[in-house]
């Protein structure tokens, strides 16, 4: 058996955090309609919840940054006549968002700069043409102002939001949809239906690509979503009421790339796609936890990651697009998880040690210009989404690298050689030998020459004062202090010539200072030559001892 090891991947290590209680939103009366949707829709500036309401529908919208507890009575986007169903911000205005409801219709609203003062009635368009309660609603990826739908009349509209009028009506389906989403360039949507049967359609014409019956066996609802590259991922049930996930290829729906069991609980699965770093993420309506998976086109090209768990069960969850996270703290993902009176936010974040931007974690995200309008979009024209730098965004706020230094430092290292140091024969413990003495003239022989008396440790400087009276030194004594004397002065000579080589380049620098010159570091240097010039006082004081030289 060959050892195959780990899988190296940069989310390896991504881990989910739920916020501090400071940063909910309490107070919320989340909707408890059994719909299988999300209920939430967020972006970089307001949050929208579907409410609970007696009489019609309505949803909160409230800005991001106003967390703690909402207000009683707040107001409310409460146009809708029945149930709201699905909200969906529009991806070219954080001001915009939409609405579908049990009323058949799907309205658009724009929310005031500020949030809501008052309750919105009026909405800026209503598209009006299914016959029965609409579901799922979707924005086009690149083109301005279109908009998908999908109602239990089993059929898909596609609408011109800003002439308010349909494009196109698909009607292929036999039953109700359970969702509908389009590609990365929409060109193309996928929609799943009760009928178990995933499609690929053509949105112009509603002509249908390629279809796979009994995509998933079981009988309760699938979800599908499409990916950058062109594959689809979709959850659903196998026949034993299993959950399951599943990788296609659009062209060739016949046989899945991949088929896993994830568990047996009942509740659906939401697939939440990153298309900048390839990542899914499940949630289960009913679940208190959050799955995540890396799609790579290596086997088995879904790679489990993780799972953040919490105690509660979630009714609903947003998730907030890649403009807005915090890559200040290397934040790639962040939902917000309803419960039944609050909304808690839930942070995924790659821990990294540098406090610079990550590159790799932030590519270039989907922007907020269109890349097509609506009539290029009809004449047939395709275009992926406009992208934007999430660094440029971020720029007057990001730790920025260390500016190189303009001004040339002299080398600290630069030093004058000294003469080779010989070991004494002192005891001296203290410092290293004195350099070899320079010889001296041989002094005239005397008549009687009396013996080179032995060289006795003079006692430490603190020691001096009550130290008895040195005796007279013979010739030989003579002989050393005056070797010993040249030794110092040629010492001294080299300290000189130490110091005078880290003043000049010091002095021509003085000549042309800079406007921004570090004072601060050039005070720091003289610190640091007032503490060499200590060390050689020393090593003089020290020397003068090991040779018994006296003031």
């Amino acid at each position: 058996m060959s050892f195959r090891g780990l899988r190296t991947s940069k989310f390896r290590h991504v881990f989910g955090t739920a916020i501090r209680k400071d940063a909910h939103y309490e107070g919320i009366r989340v909707t408890r309609n059994s719909w299988d949707s999300t209920f939430c829709a967020v972006n970089p500036k307001f949050l929208a919840v579907v409410t609970e309401a007696a009489g019609g529908g309505c949803f909160l919208v409230l800005p991001v940054e106003k967390t703690g507890r909402v207000p009683n009575n707040p107001p409310m986007v409460a146009g809708h006549r029945a149930a709201v169903l699905d909200i969906q911000w529009s991806p070219w205005d954080d001001n915009i968002i939409a609405s579908c409801s049990e009323d058949m219709t799907v309205k658009v609203w724009v929310i005031p700069e500020k949030g809501l003062e008052e309750s919105l009635t009026e909405a800026e368009a209503t598209l009006e043409w299914h016959q029965r309660r609409v579901g799922f609603i979707a924005w086009h990826p690149s083109a301005h102002n279109i908009l998908m739908s999908a109602g239990s009349d089993n059929m898909v509209v596609i609408w011109n939001v800003g002439t308010a009028e349909p494009l196109s009506v698909i009607e292929c389906h036999n039953d109700i949809l359970w969702s509908c989403g389009w590609n990365y360039d929409g060109s193309r949507i996928v929609t799943t239906c009760k009928d178990k049967t995933l499609r690929v359609i053509d949105p112009r014409t509603g002509e249908v690509i390629s279809e796979k019956k009994k995509a998933h066996d079981g009988a309760k609802p699938q979800r599908a979503v499409y990916m950058k590259d062109g594959r689809i991922f979709t959850t659903g049930f196998s026949r034993m009421s299993e959950r399951q996930y599943a990788l296609w290829d659009d062209n060739n729906l016949s046989e899945p790339i991949t088929l896993e069991e994830i568990d047996t609980s009942n509740g659906v699965l939401f697939p939440f796609y990153d298309p900048d770093n390839n990542l899914v993420y499940l949630g289960g309506k009913g679940d208190s936890n959050i799955r995540y998976y890396e799609v790579t086109d290596q086997s088995p090209y879904v790679h489990y990651i993780d799972r953040f768990d919490t105690s509660d069960p979630q009714r609903g969850l947003g998730f907030m697009p890649k403009r807005g996270v915090n890559a200040l703290q290397n934040e790639i993902a962040r939902f917000y998880k309803l419960h039944p009176n609050k909304v808690e936010p839930i942070s995924f974040t790659v821990p990294r040690k540098s406090e610079l931007f990550q590159e790799d974690l932030y590519p270039d995200t989907a922007s907020q210009t269109p890349a097509l309008s609506a009539d290029d979009w009809i004449e047939g024209k395709v275009a992926d989404p406009i992208l934007m730098s999430i660094r440029d965004e971020l720029k007057s706020v990001l730790p920025q690298k260390p500016r190189l230094a303009g001004l040339k430092k002299p080398n600290a290292l630069n030093r004058p050689k000294l003469l080779a140091a010989k070991p004494s024969t002192t005891n001296s413990v203290r410092d290293s030998a004195p350099p070899k003495p320079a010889p001296a003239p041989e002094p005239t022989p005397a008549p009687a020459p009396a013996p080179v008396p032995k060289v006795e440790r003079s006692p430490p400087a603190h020691e001096r004062e009550r130290s008895p009276p040195r005796e007279h030194r013979g010739a030989g004594d003579r002989q050393t202090s005056v070797a010993a004397t040249a030794q110092k002065l040629q010492q001294n000579a080299f300290e000189r010539q130490e110091i005078q080589a880290r003043e000049e380049p010091r002095q021509a620098q003085q000549q042309q200072i800079p406007p921004d010159f570090d004072f601060q570091e050039l005070l720091e240097e003289v610190k640091g030559l007032r503490a060499l010039v200590r060390q050689h006082e020393r090593r003089i004081m020290n020397l003068e001892d090991a040779l018994g030289i006296g003031d």
